[in-house]
């Protein structure tokens, strides 16, 4: 026996091959293992990817919602806007409308002054027109006390033209005969009355009630008509100076007119 054979040897034992075996399949379930729950991780690392698709969805909706309310927020601001718009109208009618009325007062209060200033006027006018006609008519009476002797024909027409005259402004009615309204002829016919000649009402009987003159030689106190001898349909009397005075129309009254614009077709002389 060999004087070594009691120390044991320093090399390890060779691993027998069910060991290796053994370690090899322990290996392979382990990697298994962690290759499941690898892929077990990798599966639950997926899931937040859903989450993130989500969020696109989400954010949409709020932009929506956040437009909504800016919109929302835009049309009070622009109700407020127009309801100021509208106020300050409103106030600017309501003083508007102050002053108008204001105004209309004021021109209403000069115009009664006016009417009541005109009436006034017209009421001395007539009083006047009313003081010479009570003359003419006594001058009138006087005549027609004397008709044995005729007055001269110069102081007739000259009470003819001062009683027209004192028509002056008087109104024209159709069929009217005085003291304040008169048609054409009914002047005429009460004019000759205060030379105490009877003239016919109607203007077509007058022009033929005396003497045909012809309009170049027409004188003062001359009957003018307007249509033909018989079928005037208006009078008037010449006063002198290329002139007439006759109650003309609706509009004009009693007045004198210019014969040159609006010639006669006939005259005839009854002084």
């Amino acid at each position: 026996m060999s004087h070594t054979a009691h120390i044991p040897s320093h090399r390890k034992p060779r691993r027998s091959a069910t060991k290796q075996a053994l370690r090899a399949g322990v290996a392979g379930g382990v990697l298994s293992t962690l290759a499941v729950a690898a892929a077990a991780g990798t599966a639950t690392a997926a899931e937040p990817v859903t989450e993130t698709i989500e969020m696109p969805t989400l954010t949409t909706d709020l932009s929506t919602q956040i437009a909504q309310s800016a919109e929302a927020t835009q049309q009070t601001a622009d109700s407020y806007e127009l309801r100021a718009e509208q106020d300050a109208a409103a106030v600017k009618a309501a003083k508007q409308a102050k002053e108008d009325q204001a105004q209309a007062e004021k021109k209403a209060e000069a115009k009664a002054k006016a009417e009541a200033a005109a009436k006034k006027k017209a009421e001395e006018e007539r009083a006047s027109r009313s003081a010479e006609r009570t003359t003419l008519s006594a001058a009138g009476g006087s005549s027609a006390a004397t008709a044995d002797t005729p007055a001269p024909a110069s102081g007739s027409v000259g009470t003819v033209i001062s009683f027209l005259k004192a028509q002056l402004g008087d109104a024209y009615v159709m069929g009217a005969s005085g003291p304040n309204a008169w048609d054409c002829s009914s002047l005429v016919q009460a004019a000759f009355k205060q030379a105490g000649v009877d003239l016919p009402r109607v203007s077509q009987d007058q022009s033929v009630s005396g003497t045909p003159v012809s309009l170049s030689n027409v004188q003062v106190g001359d009957i003018l008509y307007w249509g033909g001898a018989g079928s005037a349909y208006h009078v008037g009397v010449y006063i002198g100076n290329g002139q007439y005075l006759d109650a003309a129309n609706p509009g004009k009254g009693v007045v004198i007119q210019d014969l040159s614009g609006y010639p006669a077709d006939g005259a005839v002389r009854v002084l």
